[in-house]
């Protein structure tokens, strides 16, 4: 039988992140979509969180590698996972991408989300896009 997970208020999310060794503080790339955004970090990784309507916890931005002070998206090429920002792209490794598949178990268990089987089983990336894939960019 499936285990129940309580939902947390954001305020209890936070007191729970700062108790297992999380770094938080006020959102940069969130700040400006939404107020009273926070970033969390831990193990060279980062995601932003907020406040819902309801007073649960929303992700801003997914789980990823921090570089150069901003959170990069895990790019799925066939052959080799990138780390990609905004002007740098580089390949991820075997560390980085354990240290983003334990980042995001830790926050997904303190946010009280639901553990889905292939996201358990490793690191999922944010794009898939294989090159040997005809007429795609």
């Amino acid at each position: 039988m499936a285990k129940k997970i309580p939902q947390r208020s954001f305020n209890d999310v936070l007191g729970l992140l700062g108790g297992q060794r999380f770094d938080v503080a006020p959102a940069q790339e969130g700040a400006k979509r939404t107020p009273n955004a926070v970033q969390v970090r831990k193990y060279g990784c980062a995601a932003e969180i907020a406040a819902a309507p309801d007073g649960t916890v929303e992700i801003l931005a997914r789980p990823g590698w921090l570089l150069n002070g901003e959170i990069t998206r895990l790019l799925d090429r066939g052959y080799q996972k990138f780390l990609k920002t905004s002007k740098l792209e580089i390949p991820a490794s075997a560390d980085h991408l354990r240290a983003i598949h334990e980042f995001t178990e830790e926050l997904n268990e303190a946010i009280g989300a639901t553990s889905l089987y292939n996201q358990a089983l490793g690191t999922t990336s944010n794009v898939y896009h294989y090159d040997r894939v005809k007429g795609r960019d």
